[in-house]
């Protein structure tokens, strides 16, 4: 029965993509390239909104089979995960203020961490840091809140963001399987079987992309999923970090570049290591294969030691830091000397 679902998940995904990328081509709802922008032509967007319903779909599954931790699960995925996904549709139609949406993932990402009965520990594979009171959930709710616009900032060339998604998917699927938690883990698997569907879509060349209704929802999702498995003593944050890593990472490293380097991080711009990749000549297409293997050959086994060795928790998530740091210096170093410039 799960594998049946599991392949209605994937199958809908795709159909709902196709009747998507007919409502944006007649509605003219299109991304535009601009100074961020890997592609040069207008293209189809908002085709996310099928993982969206894919994965609620999956919500309203596993909660009727009682297969969720308590209510906050649901309540959390379901109206913090629908009002991102509402504000990500709305700025695909009509493009929001930065303010508005910041203002918006801040308060799902709040109600996720109350629904979820807040954090007071965090786990540190060696020990549980427990910060003083509110200090665990603000660190959540900026945590999530950060998820979700990283994996908005990270969807810039065709395939990236649903590899990823497929990727920690089948991760999170593994990690939960294994500890115990057969329900989110199957949560885990139908978030990778709507990110394949959407994918057959998406996959370069793209014929539709994702949009902020799919890239900010997964991001959401993820973090629900990362705040879940730390409750729950399954899957902590910090794995999650491993799990991401490919995205994490490099959204972070380049905020924290462009921050000490004096130049404005708010606005739009071309500095991730996947746009530098894009910028000397990759083809999006190898960028995506480049992205699966990374997470198959590299986090896949640093994920699995980190589930098997918890008290190695903070140890296996630094290597993964670092693995992705020397990626992430070494795409910036062969950028400059290929000719490139520190901003364009």
């Amino acid at each position: 029965m799960d594998i049946l679902i599991i392949a209605v998940i994937f199958a809908g995904s795709a159909l709902v993509t196709g009747v998507v990328r007919r409502y944006a081509i007649r509605r003219a709802v299109l991304d535009v390239p601009n100074d961020r922008s890997s592609h040069a032509v207008p293209m189809p967007r908002g085709g996310g909104v099928a993982i969206v319903f894919m994965v609620l779909l999956a919500v309203a599954w596993l909660a009727v089979e009682h297969r969720l931790p308590p209510l906050g699960m649901v309540s959390a995925l379901v109206l913090g995960g629908t009002a991102v996904a509402l504000v990500g549709w709305t700025d695909d139609h009509y493009p929001l203020s930065a303010w508005i949406r910041i203002a918006a993932y801040l308060l799902a990402a709040a109600w996720a961490v109350y629904a979820l009965g807040g954090v007071n520990s965090i786990d540190l594979g060696f020990m549980r840091w427990q910060p003083a009171a509110p200090l665990g959930s603000v660190l959540a709710v900026l945590f999530i809140a950060w998820l979700i616009n990283l994996y908005n900032f990270m969807d810039g060339t065709d395939g990236i963001a649903a590899v990823q998604a497929v990727c920690a998917g089948a991760a999170g699927f593994a990690v939960f399987l294994f500890r115990g938690q057969p329900g989110l883990g199957m949560l885990s698997l139908a978030v990778a079987a709507a990110a394949a569907g959407f994918l057959l879509w998406n996959w370069p060349p793209a014929r539709i992309f994702m949009g902020d209704v799919g890239s900010c929802f997964l991001g959401y999702v993820f973090g629900v999923l990362a705040l879940a498995g730390e409750k729950g003593g399954a899957a902590p944050l910090l794995l999650w970090t491993i799990i991401l890593s490919v995205f994490f990472w490099d959204a972070t490293f380049t905020l924290a570049r462009r921050v000490f380097a004096g130049e404005p991080w708010y606005r739009a711009h071309r500095t991730h290591a996947y746009q530098r990749l894009a910028q000397m000549g990759w083809s999006h297409r190898r960028i995506a294969v480049m992205t699966l293997v990374y997470n198959v050959i590299v986090l896949w086994p640093l994920a699995a030691a980190a589930a098997l060795w918890n008290n190695g928790l903070m140890w296996v998530a630094g290597l993964s830091a670092l693995l992705f740091a020397a990626v992430w210096a070494g795409v910036h170093r062969r950028h400059r000397q290929y000719g490139g410039t520190a901003g364009s």
